[in-house]
C-alpha cells in the first residue's frame, strides 16, 4: 500500500471546536501521530509517539461516520504524513467544511485551497520560533487563520511587531492570539491588545474550560 494510502493516527472523535473562528461548533477531530516540534508549552505530547496505522479510506469512513458538518485535521504535525493532503480533499468533496491546524513549519502550499488553514507562528516562548517558515504567509487567504500562542509580555511585543511588518491583516482577517494556558492571563492580553490597538481576536481555549485542562479525547 503507497504512503499516501495510509495514516499514523493518535485518535477520532467528535466534539466541539475549542479554537478558532468555528470556537463552540460541533466538530470532528482527526488527530495524527508525530511532531518535529517541541514547543515548550506543547499540551498534545502524547501524540507524540505511538498511534495507529489506519488505511486512508477508513480514515475518511470513521470521520464522515459522525456526521459532523466540521472535520479538523490536527496533531501532532497533520502535514508530515502525505495522505493527509488527500484525506483533506476527500473531505471536502463529501461536503464537509474542513480545517487543518498546521505548527507553521510544515510547507501549507499544496493545502486543497477548499481547507481552512488554521496556521501557528511561534513566538520566541515556544522555543520554536527560528522554525517559521515565514514563505507560508505568501499562500494564506482569507478564508485561513493565522495563530499565535503566547506565554509572556516578551512573545506578546514579538506578535505585535510580525503583525505590522509583515501587515499580515491584509493577508486574512482571521488573526487569532491565545495564551498559554495558566502561564499569562488572557486579562492581561486583552489590556495589551486595547493599548496597542491591534486587529487580533483574543481567543481562550473552551476545551480547557469545560473540561480538566489536562483532558485528552475531548
Amino acid at each position: 500500500m503507497a504512503k499516501e494510502d495510509t495514516l499514523v493516527i493518535h485518535e477520532i472523535y467528535a466534539s466541539i471546536q475549542g479554537e478558532s473562528t468555528f470556537a463552540g461548533l460541533p466538530c470532528t477531530f482527526v488527530r495524527t501521530t508525530g511532531c518535529n516540534l517541541r514547543c515548550a508549552w506543547c499540551d498534545t505530547t502524547q501524540a507524540f509517539y505511538g498511534g495507529t496505522r489506519m488505511a486512508r479510506a477508513e480514515v475518511l469512513a470513521r470521520a464522515l461516520a459522525t456526521k459532523t458538518q466540521l472535520v479538523e485535521l490536527t496533531g501532532g504535525e497533520p502535514l508530515l504524513q502525505p495522505g493527509a493532503l488527500t484525506l483533506m480533499t476527500e473531505l471536502c468533496d463529501a461536503g464537509r467544511t474542513v480545517l487543518v491546524e498546521t505548527s507553521g513549519e510544515a510547507d501549507v502550499s499544496r493545502v486543497d485551497p477548499r481547507v481552512h488553514r488554521i496556521m501557528d507562528l511561534k513566538a520566541p516562548g515556544s522555543g520554536e520560533s527560528h522554525r517559521n517558515r515565514w514563505s507560508n504567509v505568501e499562500h494564506l487567504g482569507p478564508r485561513d487563520e493565522i495563530k499565535f500562542v503566547l506565554a509572556d509580555r516578551r512573545d506578546y511585543e514579538w506578535m505585535r511587531d510580525v503583525v505590522r511588518e509583515r501587515d499580515l491583516a491584509r493577508r486574512t482577517p482571521n488573526l487569532l492570539a491565545s495564551t498559554v494556558f495558566g502561564k499569562l492571563s488572557p486579562r492581561e492580553l486583552v489590556a495589551w491588545v486595547l493599548d496597542d490597538a491591534l486587529p487580533i481576536r483574543v481567543q481562550l481555549q473552551m476545551h480547557k474550560y469545560i473540561w480538566p485542562p489536562d483532558a485528552t479525547g475531548v
